[in-house]
């Protein structure tokens, strides 16, 4: 039950996430709403594909919609009350990366799978529905650049699995990588950290 709760408030992040760039990109409502949909659950459909799960979890279970499509709604309606587009973007997709590879690893523990493929899992279900949204909205996914996205999942995801050996209680392990997920990226955001980059010698 908590692990579905924790789906569900990843998925709520990330549709509201990917109603700010539709909007952003003055997009029509149904356009808006794809983007929503495809925030939400794109990394989640890669990873069942991967593990054969068939079909992928939002197909046989009818609440993710109702949760994206209310989302997607919300976001909508109070869109002239977020006074900084920018950073409620930032920081729903924060939490949605945080929420959707804690999400990502229990599946792939569940499916059986070495941590490090968990770890894999986790990192892909939180950045490729944003990926996706950024391909569709025209822009460089932010993965591919610079700024730090997927280390903090991959930090989170071994942070997981090293207090699996310390903690019994799940839950409480579930909340603790979660945030430092969200704790990673929000520092690294503030602090202008970023992974080195191959050009810095290249003359444009």
């Amino acid at each position: 039950m908590f692990f579905q709760i924790i789906d569900i408030l990843g998925t709520i992040a990330f549709a509201i996430s990917g109603v700010l760039v539709a909007l952003d990109k003055k997009m029509d409502p149904f356009g808006v709403l794809i983007i929503a949909f495809v925030t939400a659950v794109g990394g989640g459909s890669l990873r069942d594909v991967l593990i054969g799960i068939e079909p992928v979890s939002w197909m046989t279970n009818m609440t993710y919609v109702y949760v994206i499509v209310a989302s997607a709604v919300f976001a909508v309606l109070l869109r002239k009350k977020i006074n900084y587009l920018r950073k409620s973007l930032f920081l729903f997709d924060t939490i949605g990366i945080g929420l959707y590879t804690v999400a990502g690893i229990e599946t792939g523990i569940v499916a059986g799978l070495h941590p490090i493929i968990c770890i894999a899992l986790g990192t892909m279900t939180a950045c490729f529905g944003g990926v996706i949204r950024d391909i569709l909205c025209n822009e460089i996914p932010v993965i591919f650049r610079k700024e730090i996205y997927a280390t903090p999942c991959i930090l989170g995801g071994f942070t997981y699995f090293l207090l699996r050996e310390l903690i019994a209680d799940v839950n409480f392990i579930f909340v603790i990588a979660a945030l430092i997920v969200i704790a990673v990226r929000l520092l690294a955001v503030k602090f202008k950290i970023s992974l080195p980059s191959l050009y810095k010698d290249e003359k444009s």
